[in-house]
């Protein structure tokens, strides 16, 4: 390897995220700590990464003083700092005001100002200085997510020595609906700046690769663009999973196992649970499925008595107005329909807003004999895979909207249109009334699906392919390969 310049790091692995794997919590005495946020990510990644003296920058969470990067368990943390005002107009405004319903097929009407796209552009920079400060010559840099699509470019500037990847974990418009963003081309750009763009699926791919054609004027072919500068740039699907074999072992836990028999008998022991998990979120379609399971009950086509539909949903954006309403919206319509069809000790839905940990989460996955998962667009919901996973007897249903992403890899599930009131109906009676044979069948085979292509599996996926892409033009000679 060529000598290190001094602006250079050791790292030969860095993930650029939005959020560290760990948050930032103020104690009530005014003394911070840090907590491990939730999510797979990290536990995919966090073995290459130890291996490859590994750093991880990511926003703390807050908007508090910056604090300089320090090592938590062998892994390097970078902490990037947010001011109040890139909270407002960065985070709350462009990434999910603009972006974010505009990715998810204008569910919501998205928001275009000018003084959101610039402080966009500002963290951004401070994401791509900080990578560019940290990786050592030739290293590997995986950013990931919307909020961070300018970063690639940035980073491609002031480092080309690096191999780059972004990945996508939410949907990728079509050309019509991107093509509304005023900054369309500079977003396009930006994700150009890697050697790989990866999608969940491959539909998002394609969406992608024609919007660089029509909007930016480079050649493309299938997969690949080709840039003036020589450089090609790959862009494919990794649909993204989970640590299956972690939840598997916490759903036959003991202490899962026991609560799980504690929620049933809670909820009155009905023959069949229903159970939907989201976070409170427009896009996630939980209004019309209440709405669905509430119109079963009022025509008698299931009981109090034989069927309650759990419902959690877990606080989201509640700064948003979008998302207060929505919320007053799912709190109204629970109330009316208890109030209307429920009886004393059965209400019709049981809702919790409110967030759970993962042992928790496990045991309601256990006790729930139907999952109901009905996104009007989703990049890929890990909500369906885990319930999945933690069916260790094979049984189970799972209600699955067609327009989430995990649908392309669960095909045994109960597909819906969530547009479809009549149809939803149909379907989660269909899965009310299955036999266990049929059910079982079906299980088994997203069983088998979710256990072979875990997190891990998908993230190694990724960085071989990102390794293969950036080969062609990057000197291996002056490449560390990775340690796995």
């Amino acid at each position: 390897m060529s000598p290190r310049k001094p602006t250079q790091g050791s790292s030969d692995l860095i993930v650029v995220a939005n959020r560290l794997p760990l948050d930032r919590v103020v104690l009530p005495g005014g003394q911070t700590t840090w907590r491990t946020a939730p999510g797979g990510l990290v536990t995919a990644l966090e073995p290459v990464m130890r291996a490859n003296k590994g750093a991880w920058i990511g926003w703390p969470g807050d908007t508090g003083e910056t604090v300089k990067p320090f090592t938590d368990n062998g892994l390097t943390l970078v902490p990037i700092g947010i001011s109040q005002n890139e909270y407002t107009e960065y985070y709350e405004g462009f990434c999910n005001a603009t972006l974010w319903p505009l990715y998810h097929d204008v569910v919501a009407k998205p928001e275009f100002h000018r003084e959101w796209w610039d402080a966009y552009i500002d963290v951004n920079e401070r994401f791509a200085h900080a990578a560019a400060k940290q990786a050592a010559p030739g290293a590997t840099v995986w950013v990931h997510d919307y909020q961070l699509q300018l970063v690639p470019q940035m980073l491609r500037e002031l480092r080309p020595d690096l191999q780059i990847g972004f990945f996508l974990h939410i949907p990728f418009p079509p050309v019509e609906l991107f093509s509304q963003l005023p900054w369309r081309r500079q977003l396009l750009e930006g994700l150009l700046g890697a050697d790989l763009v990866g999608f969940q699926l491959p539909g998002a791919a394609g969406n992608f690769i024609r919007l660089v054609r029509q909007r930016v004027g480079h050649k493309t072919h299938r997969d690949q663009v080709y840039l003036p500068d020589g450089r090609v740039v790959r862009a494919a699907a990794f649909p993204i999973s989970i640590d299956t074999k972690a939840f598997e072992e916490l759903a036959g836990s003991e202490p899962v196992e026991r609560r799980a028999k504690q929620i049933r008998d809670d909820l009155g022991n009905p023959a069949k649970i229903f159970l939907g998990v989201d976070r409170l979120d427009y896009t996630k379609g939980i209004y019309a499925r209440l709405r669905a399971f509430s119109e079963l009950i009022a025509n008698g086509d299931l009981s109090v008595e034989d069927a309650v539909f759990l419902q959690v949903a877990t606080p989201s954006r509640e700064q948003v107005e979008q998302y207060r309403l929505l919320r007053n919206d799912i709190d109204q319509l629970v109330g009316r329909i208890n109030g209307d069809l429920g009886r004393i000790g059965r209400p019709v839905i049981s809702y919790l807003h409110s967030s759970f940990p993962r042992q928790e989460m496990a045991a309601l996955y256990r006790a729930a004999d139907i999952m109901v998962v009905t996104p009007f667009r989703d990049g890929m919901n890990l909500v369906a895979k885990e319930y999945v996973a933690c069916r260790l007897d094979g049984d189970g249903a799972l209600v699955l909207s067609e327009f989430a992403g995990a649908a392309e890899e669960l095909k045994q599930s109960y597909l819906i249109n969530p547009y479809d009131i009549n149809g939803m109906k149909a379907t989660m009676l269909q899965a009310y009334h299955a036999e266990p044979k049929e059910l079982g069948r079906r299980m088994r085979a997203m069983r088998k699906q979710v256990s072979e292509h875990d997190v891990a599996f998908w993230a190694q996926s990724f960085l071989d392919s990102l390794a293969e892409a950036g080969a062609a033009h990057h000197d291996k000679k002056t490449r560390p390969a990775l340690k796995t």
